[in-house]
């Protein structure tokens, strides 16, 4: 596997950044910081779902 890799918008240059990638019918997550460079493989679908509930996570509260 060599896939090509895009780093996230949110990381600054020097921090310990996300890197994703994108393969037939699978998505790789990679972390700079991880020293095993450790990759996640998830389907779209689950990725789509990692997403969502992030986002969810950061949404403000609603009274």
């Amino acid at each position: 596997m060599n896939p090509r890799w895009q780093k996230s918008s949110y990381c600054s240059e020097g921090a310990s950044c996300v890197h994703i990638s994108n393969g037939p019918a699978t998505i790789h997550l990679t972390e700079s910081a991880d020293p095993t460079r450790a990759i996640l493989n998830a389907t779209p679908q689950g990725f789509r779902a990692l997403l969502h509930t992030l986002k969810l996570d950061k949404a403000p509260s609603r009274v």
